[in-house]
């Protein structure tokens, strides 16, 4: 999977990036937009040219910047894997006892972890 770190320079690469770090599908995006999905993939093709405003909902519904869909801002998220993102995501629609038993099992793992040292 393509990290958000690799993405290439360009918007349409960068959309793509942003979309598969988000978790979504080109079908989901273009359900969000209004589109069709060959839509989102001919703007990720570089072959439609992108409105402003469709760049502002694709920054929102990919949780990035603006700045950085266009090149004009550092990598935001070289620091962090995003797959922790996507995940934090989903645990935010968690209802609270789904919550609580997902944080026991990782209560477990990390025990589990401990149990078994460093680097094991």
């Amino acid at each position: 999977m393509m990290g958000m770190e690799e993405a290439p320079a360009g918007l349409p690469g960068r959309l793509r990036a942003a979309r598969v770090a988000a978790g979504l599908s080109q079908g989901q995006v273009a359900r969000l937009m209004g589109l069709h999905r060959p839509t989102v993939s001919e703007i990720e093709a570089g072959n439609r040219r992108v409105t402003t405003d469709e760049v502002t909902q694709f920054a929102l519904h990919y949780d990035v910047k603006v700045a950085w869909l266009l090149g004009e801002a550092a990598d935001q998220h070289s620091h962090q894997d995003p797959r922790l993102e996507l995940a934090a995501r989903e645990i935010a629609k968690l209802d609270p006892q789904d919550l609580n038993r997902l944080m026991s099992l990782i209560a477990a793992l990390k025990a589990g972890d401990e149990e078994r040292g460093p680097g094991k």
